[in-house]
Formats: structure tokens, C-alpha cells, sequence
């Protein structure tokens, strides 16, 4: 029996479900509702700045199981690039101050003994003070399960978890923050070393999984937005594109991996998130002088991280509500005067004209992190045995990262190949 895939949205979990499929024999199928491919992780050509830039900053790391294992299958791993060392430099912009978090290459955290390579002014019973996150549940909040000041937490666990989870970190999910410290700070250097698609969100990890699926027989869609799914009681029979209805045979499987809010009202009764977080991203035309790290944390500042690239300094900024109704001019002015700070390009470049830039403020760019937030998420699989979820707002384990949602594709893969055993 032939075997088809139609895989609905073209992001990130999306096509990492059809790719795995279309290596598994399916005949995959993508239908996305608007003009581009990748979603929320996607380059584009900006005019503003006169380049192509990403729609959003992402870091990876080296312990990213399932983006690793995905790039390899595309054959982009070697575009996924960043220091031999899992190092991470920061500034404290408020005080000047500069320090090199190094977490070593080993498969253990013995960096927190050594006071040269771990936070300045920390000692390691500060570390110690953070193992409650490793065991809390889902449904416990930082904040009531680990110290939420101090040295530490000013200097690592804030930028961390503000970036992991989307919330101010006391009143994200310790089950969530829980997981990231697991996968990363207990598993040594060798799972944190960081990792940038220098090339581009979408020359690495969008177009070569498109090309892939067109290679084994599959097909891209655009502008095609699915309106209603026809079903029976157990089974998805049909998907209505609204022009043209695309009917489902007995071996056709469907990935609906769209939105929270677009698979609740296409699956109406099925959890799912309902708040969001913003976050905010601004790149610069400006090339980097020599020395400036591919990734820079920010303490003390507007911005909380920096990013090099060969062409442009980029930031981010998460749970950025307070920011979106600023003025851009007024915004873009104080984001580059951090810039300037901590890539140390002077006064004079700081209060001079600012290049070419542009602000990327993303509304609804994760779910919230929080416990209530977190019971939302559902499973890949539904009530009907030939249609799964996939997308960073089900139910992972992990917050909305490029990780979470390269793994929700793979389970929902998973899922439907153990139904066709």
C-alpha cells in the first residue's frame, strides 16, 4: 500500500516530521498557508538593512540531540557552528565587569569546583542551592523551588532560564527550567557547547529539508490553508483546503503542526495553550570588529544576548512585552548603545548615526512556561488513530526551544511509524 504523509504548516516541526517520513518511504506532502517556509525560524531578505537576516536569534547547543541528529540527516551538521569549548563570555553592563563562563569539553560538571572557570563571586554551595530544580515537578514554580537572587542567579540562572522559558523565571514551570538544566549545566561541556546556524536559519534548516522531501517524491505547497478536516468518528477523511478538498486513504496519515490556535480551531475540544510571550529581535548592519564573540551574554542591560555575525550584530530580548509599544527609533537607539558597550565599539559609534537596523518583535513567539500553561499542552497522538500533533507548544517536556520542536516532529513520526508496523 502506498504510504502518504501530509504534513500541515511548514515550520521547523513540521518538517522535521516529513523528512523522517519521507525517509521511511512516505510520500510527503506540505501544506503551508502562507507565502514562506520555516515559520518562526526562517531568513528572509530585509530592506531595511539591505541583507537577508533571521526572523529570530537561536542558540543551540552541542547536547541538542534531536537538532543535531535532523542536520546530519540534512547533511547542514557542519553549518551548525560555534567554539571547540562550550565557553560562554558575559558582560555585566551596568558594572563593566566581564567574565568567561567555561564549561569545559568533559561529559561531567566539574567546572563548578574550579572558581577560574564558574560565575565570579559564586562559591560552589551556590550550585548546590539550584539541585531542587533538577526533580521538581511540572506544576511547581521556580520560584518556590530554588533561590531567585544573589550572584548566581543575577550572572547564569536569570539569562538562562529568561531565554528557556519566555517568563521571568520565578514564575516559570521548575519542571520545565528542570529539564533545560539537565540537558545542559549537569551534562557537562560536552552537551553545551554553543551553536549557531552562521549561514542562516533557512539555508541550514529549512530549504534542505524541503529539498529533501521534493527529492523523495514529495511536494511544497504554498498559500494552501487548510479550513476543516472531514472526518468519521475515528478517522481523519479528508482535508479541506477550502478550493479543493484533498480526500485520505486508508494508509494516509496527516501532521497537523500549525499554531496552538490554529489546531484548536481546526481540532475543537483538544488542549492546548492559550497565553503567549513576546519576544524581541533587532539586527544591525554593522560588521564586527576582530575578537568579538559569536555570542555574548548581557547582565545589567536592555538586550541579554548578543550575537556576531559576519555582516550584522543582532540581540534578543525575551518576555518582551514591556518593549513592543515603544517607539522603534527610541528602542533601536538605546538597543545599540548596549551594543556598542559590549562589543566595545566606542562613544563615538554609540552616539553617532545608527546603521541600518531593523526590529523583529514576535507577540506571540512561545507559549507560557508556566505550570497552568504547561497542563495545556497536549500529546502528538489525537482521537483520530491517522492524524498527530507536532509543534513546541505540545507537550515535549521541554519549553518552546528549536530542540522542542524539531523533538515534536520526531514523535509524531515515531507515533505513525509504530501504527504502520
Amino acid at each position: 500500500m502506498e504510504r502518504t504523509a501530509h504534513i500541515i504548516g511548514a515550520g521547523l516541526s513540521s518538517l522535521s516530521a516529513g523528512v523522517r517520513l519521507a525517509n521511511e518511504g512516505f510520500t510527503v506532502h506540505v501544506h503551508e498557508a502562507t507565502q514562506y517556509t520555516g515559520g518562526r525560524c526562517r531568513s528572509y531578505y530585509d530592506g531595511a538593512t539591505d541583507m537577508v537576516i533571521d526572523n529570530g536569534n537561536h542558540l543551540m547547543l552541542s547536547g541538542n540531540r534531536h537538532v543535531r541528529h535532523y542536520a546530519k540527516t540534512l547533511g547542514t551538521d557542519d553549518k551548525l557552528v560555534g567554539p571547540a569549548r562550550a565557553q560562554f563570555p558575559f558582560m555585566d553592563i551596568a558594572s563593566g565587569k566581564r567574565w568567561l563562563l567555561d564549561l569545559g569539553a568533559g561529559r561531567l560538571p566539574t567546572w563548578v569546583f574550579s572558581a577560574k572557570r564558574r560565575v565570579p563571586d559564586t562559591h560552589v554551595r551556590d550550585y548546590l542551592a539550584l539541585l531542587p530544580l533538577v526533580s521538581a515537578q511540572p506544576e511547581a514554580l521556580v520560584g518556590d523551588t530554588i533561590p531567585c537572587e544573589g550572584v548566581l542567579y543575577d550572572r547564569l540562572v536569570q539569562p538562562l532560564l529568561i531565554a528557556a522559558l519566555n517568563v521571568e523565571p520565578p514564575q516559570g514551570s521548575a519542571g520545565l527550567a528542570g529539564a533545560i538544566v539537565r540537558e545542559t549545566l549537569l551534562a557537562g561541556g560536552k552537551a553545551c557547547r554553543p551553536l549557531i546556524a552562521r549561514e542562516g536559519l533557512s539555508p541550514v534548516l529549512i530549504d534542505p529539508a524541503i529539498e529533501l522531501i521534493k527529492k523523495k517524491g514529495g511536494s511544497l505547497t504554498l498559500g494552501h490553508e487548510l479550513r476543516k478536516i472531514e472526518r468519521s468518528p475515528l478517522r481523519a477523511t479528508g482535508l479541506n483546503f477550502g478550493e479543493d478538498t484533498v480526500p485520505l486513504g486508508p494508509g494516509d496519515v496527516v501532521v497537523l503542526a500549525v499554531t496552538a490556535r490554529a489546531a484548536s480551531g481546526l481540532m475543537p475540544g483538544i488542549k492546548a495553550p492559550t497565553k503567549f510571550r513576546t519576544i524581541l529581535n533587532a539586527h544591525f548592519r554593522y560588521t564586527p570588529p576582530a575578537g568579538v564573540p559569536d555570542v555574548t551574554g548581557v547582565v545589567g542591560g536592555l538586550i541579554e544576548w548578543l550575537f556576531a555575525f559576519p555582516d550584522r550584530l543582532s540581540i534578543t530580548i525575551s518576555a518582551a512585552e514591556r518593549l513592543v509599544n515603544l517607539p522603534r527609533e527610541d528602542l533601536a537607539r538605546d538597543i545599540w548603545r548596549d551594543i556598542c558597550k559590549v562589543a566595545d565599539l566606542g562613544e563615538d559609534v554609540a552616539e553617532g548615526p545608527l546603521p541600518p537596523w531593523q526590529i523583529v518583535r514576535e507577540r506571540r513567539a512561545t507559549f507560557e512556561a508556566t505550570p497552568e500553561q504547561n497542563a495545556l499542552r497536549p500529546g502528538a497522538a489525537t482521537e483520530l488513530k491517522n492524524l498527530f500533533l507536532a509543534g513546541d507548544w505540545t507537550d515535549t517536556g521541554l519549553p518552546s526551544t528549536i530542540e522542542g520542536s524539531i523533538r515534536s516532529g520526531d514523535r509524531a513520526a515515531d507515533l505513525i511509524l509504530q501504527t504502520q508496523e
